[in-house]
């Protein structure tokens, strides 16, 4: 008898769930819910989900961190200091003009940025020199006219290399370093910083809700990518920089 009630409770649960759930199965297919959950990949999510979020502060030991202080020399021989930049959004990187590699391709997505924020006098770029001895005031001029360089609140800076090399590995922690095995001999990452009009260095949440702290600069703006390889971020930059303007 306690085996004829258990099948009888067990088909009034199934009937039930085929009552209730059923048709919301049906209906969750037919609008293409499902297609759309399974388009949320590790590509497309990160940026989706962070469109309209406000952006990380970067924090070491419960501490904001600012971008590091400077004073340099641009391409019109002027002084440059962190003090132009305060009231301005800027992105701030590392390079050499000498360089066959990466920085062709980061200082393209630059001058795409510079287009995007043309009239902006809020806004502004630094393009440090790891060549400083070769990056002259005059190469950083010439190197300024062949891309196109032209928005005034784009500094190309150079000075004394242990200054510029501070900066990168201690203030930024964007590493930069002499390499004879490397193409151009000098090792350095195609990271971009993102620092407010308050200096402190910004960055979106990446799926995971952790800060990306930098953004991919050697990676062409539009290039099409395979399974594994980085993705460009130069869109995600530009959404960043206008959310901080």
């Amino acid at each position: 008898m306690k085996r004829k009630y258990s099948y009888i409770g067990l088909s009034l649960i199934i009937l039930v769930f085929g009552i209730i759930f059923i048709p919301k199965i049906v209906k969750t297919i037919t609008s293409d819910e499902v297609v759309k959950a399974d388009r949320l990949n590790v590509k497309g999510a990160e940026k989706r989900s962070n469109t309209n979020k406000k952006l990380a502060y970067i924090e070491i030991n419960g501490r904001k961190k600012k971008a590091p202080d400077f004073q340099l020399v641009n391409q019109d021989g002027d002084s440059v200091s962190n003090k132009d930049y305060l009231g301005k959004v800027y992105v701030a990187e590392f390079f050499f003009t000498t360089c066959p590699t990466i920085c062709p391709i980061m200082n393209q997505n630059l001058v795409e940025v510079q287009e995007e924020f043309k009239d902006k006098e809020d806004f502004g770029i630094v393009s440090f020199s790891i060549d400083p001895k070769h990056d002259t005031p005059e190469v950083l001029k010439s190197y300024a006219e062949n891309y196109g360089i032209d928005h005034p609140n784009w500094n190309l800076l150079t000075g004394e290399k242990d200054s510029i090399y501070g900066l990168a590995n201690g203030g930024f922690n964007i590493y930069a370093g002499e390499d004879s095995d490397v193409p151009g001999g000098f090792a350095h990452q195609g990271l971009f910083a993102l620092v407010d009009k308050e200096g402190y260095i910004r960055s979106r949440l990446d799926r995971f809700g952790n800060p990306i702290i930098y953004y991919r600069g050697s990676v062409e703006r539009n290039k099409s990518v395979v399974e594994g390889e980085e993705e460009p971020q130069i869109d995600i930059l530009i959404e960043d920089i206008k959310k901080l303007l």
